[in-house]
């Protein structure tokens, strides 16, 4: 979906939809997704919201990447979405040349994901820069991060044994 309103549609049949990709829209809000409880594949550019609240009914989802959550500080709300397989969290690339990052509360709420075997953290970090919190994710297999740093990321591969690989190709 690419949209010039304001305002997201309502979506027909929303029970039924199982992937969506919203890419830069100018929605004031992503509210409306709430009821597509059904999916299970969602790619966002410019996410508008200022909590990630739309998304933690959407349950069955699987797959999220998000590129640009610039009014997104806490991650909490994710840890409703228990059957996410694959997160990638990105800022936009001219921010990763212009050396700005997305600074979030913490990476706990990531720890917390049953199912996570996928991460993708690109420009969105803590403000103490620690992977720590991510140590306890049993399930992940894989892990990439930038504006870490360097010496925190080796520790993490380290400690852990993940890989530092990319997240497995989107469905969309």
């Amino acid at each position: 979906m690419r949209d010039g309103a304001k305002e997201m549609p309502n979506i027909p049949n929303c029970e039924s939809v199982r992937s969506m990709k919203i890419w830069h829209c100018k929605f004031r809000t992503l509210v409306p997704l709430k009821m597509c409880r059904n999916l299970k594949v969602l790619c966002i550019a410019t996410f508008p919201d200022e909590s990630l609240d739309v998304l933690s009914s959407l349950s069955t989802l699987s797959v999220l990447h998000i590129l640009h959550l610039p009014k997104v500080t806490d991650l909490s709300p994710l840890s409703s979405l228990t059957n996410l397989e694959s997160l990638s969290l990105q800022t936009l690339p001219s921010w990763d040349s212009s050396g700005k990052v997305q600074t979030v509360d913490s990476l706990e709420p990531l720890a917390k994901l049953p199912h996570l075997k996928h991460l993708e953290l690109f420009g969105v970090r803590p403000e103490d820069k620690s992977l720590v919190a991510l140590e306890s994710c049993a399930g992940l297999k894989t892990a990439r991060f930038s504006k870490f740093p360097k010496q925190e990321v080796a520790r993490f591969y380290d400690a852990t044994g993940i890989v530092n690989e990319f997240n497995p190709e989107s469905p969309l």
